[in-house]
Parts: C-alpha cells; structure tokens; sequence
C-alpha cells in the first residue's frame, strides 16, 4: 500500500481511481476548489485526514475513515461507495452518506439533514447524530447507543434494529416494515404512523398521537408519557407500564396498561374497531 503523508490536494480529481493508498495527515481543500477527489478509488485508508472539497468519495469500493473530518463544503462526501469503515470521524454535509452499501460507522459525530438516504447495510454505534430525514428509504440498518436529534427520521425504512439509543424525532418510523427498537427512548410526535411489523421493547415513549395505522404493532414493557389519541385504527398487541393518557379507536389485539386518561371509540369510526383494551 502506497502512503502518503502531510500533502495537501486543492485539484480536481487529484487521485482519481487510486487503488491501496494510504493518507496520513493529508488536507483537500485550497483556492482551486477541486472536486471528486478519490472517485472511482479502491482500498483506500484516510487517518487523521480534513476534507473541505466536494464529493471527495464517490464510486469507491473498501474505504476506511479514522479521525477524519468532512465539512459542509464537502455536501455529499460518499454516494455509490461501498464497505466503508468510518472510526471517530465528523461527518457533514447535507447528503454525507447516501446510496452506499455496507458502511460501519462508530465514534462518529454527524450533522447531515438527509444522511443515509437509500443506504443498505449500515452499523451505526456510539454516535451522535443531528439529521432531519436520517436513513430515508435505507435497509439493513443497526443502530446502538445512538443520540438523535431530528425530525422525520426512518421513513419507508426496512429490516432495522435500534437499541439503547435515545431518538429525539418528530414523525419518526413512518411506512417502516420489520423495526425493532428495545431499551430506548423515543420522543417525538406522531411515531411511527403507518407501519407494519413495528416491535417495541423497554421502551420509554413520549409524544402526542403515537402509532396509528400501524399493521403487526408490538409494545412490550413500554412506558409513555403524554401520548393521548395514542394506536387510532391499529392492530397491537401492547403491555404499558404505568398509565397512558388516552386511547382512541384501535383497531384489533389487545392493549394492557395500569390506566388510562381516557378510552375513546367513536360512533363514526371508518373501521369497526374490537381491541380489547385491559386494566392490570
């Protein structure tokens, strides 16, 4: 593997389909404002490393990030690439991961409004993420001891498992097909409409109108907190800890808490609605 150390590449395409290269304390930035700087690259390792160009890594197969960072300027740092390893790293950009297959991501700290978008294969641990539509139409994810702040995060995802992350997101888990989130604590509002084969476990779950139209809707030892109107026109199955502060109109299955606010089932209902709702 060729390295090369403390350079510095303001040029376009300035090593272009570059295969086993190793990059030490290098720099892609200057006046001449270069763009694509490894497309089209292979085995490539970037330590200590500080883009601030466009596009640095597209097209690439076998990348591995470590303590690098990506600036804004960098706007879509990696699309179409593959086998990605990131390692303590800052990640920017409005589109910092899109397209990819197999990226594993750990240490990172990511401010990226549309990170993720259509990504298969992702293992995200021990980051921290600020991303307003975080893994749009994505599959495959693993996400652990992950804090989110965001707003529509995990729409149309796919085959997901989140553990003891914190996500702090408005519509979050909306169209979702086959998610688990255990030990985790989810805020927002309006969670998780529309989604089929939803499961979650230990989970503390605060926000209005959560988990309506869901098909499949699993809650197992969850508490809540200011979730009224919560599981319109669903199918659940749902063991509550504690109390919650209203149910309206659920579908079918069987909800179980130690209280409600209020049970609400409306005489113009759209669906007839049999869920048996239980007082423990």
């Amino acid at each position: 593997m060729r390295i090369i150390k403390n350079k510095t590449f303001p040029q376009e395409r300035a090593l272009y389909a570059a295969d086993g290269l190793k990059l030490q304390n290098c720099r892609f930035e200057g006046e001449e404002d270069g763009e694509s700087a490894l497309k089209e690259a292979k085995n490539i390792e970037l330590a200590d490393c500080f883009m601030d160009l466009r596009y640095p890594l597209w097209h690439d197969k076998g990348v591995l990030l470590e303590r690098c960072e990506m600036t804004d300027k960098c706007r879509a740092p990696l699309w179409y690439s593959r086998d990605i390893t990131a390692r303590d790293c800052v990640l920017r950009g409005v589109k910092a991961l899109r397209e990819c297959r197999a990226a594993d991501i750990s240490g990172c700290e990511i401010d990226s409004p549309e990170f993720g978008w259509r990504t298969h294969g992702v293992s995200m641990e021990n980051c921290r993420v600020n991303g307003e539509y975080l893994f749009f139409t994505a599959s495959d994810i693993r996400l652990k001891d992950v804090e989110l702040k965001g707003k529509y995060s995990f729409q149309y995802v796919e085959n997901a498992l989140v553990e003891n992350c914190v996500l702090d997101t408005k519509d979050a888990f909306w169209h979702t097909k086959n998610v688990t989130v255990k030990n985790s604590a989810v805020k927002g509002e309006y969670l998780a409409w529309y989604s089929e084969g939803l499961t979650l476990e230990n989970c503390f779950i605060s926000g209005t109108q959560p988990l309506c139209y869901c098909k499949g809707l699993k809650l197992i030892n969850c508490r809540t907190e200011n979730c009224d109107l919560s599981f319109e026109y669903s199918e659940v199955e749902a063991d509550i800890a504690g109390d919650i502060v209203s149910v309206k109109n659920p579908r079918s299955g069987r909800i179980a808490a130690d209280g409600y606010g209020e049970i609400v089932f409306t005489e113009d209902s759209v669906y007839p609605c049999d869920c048996e709702i239980v007082t423990k």
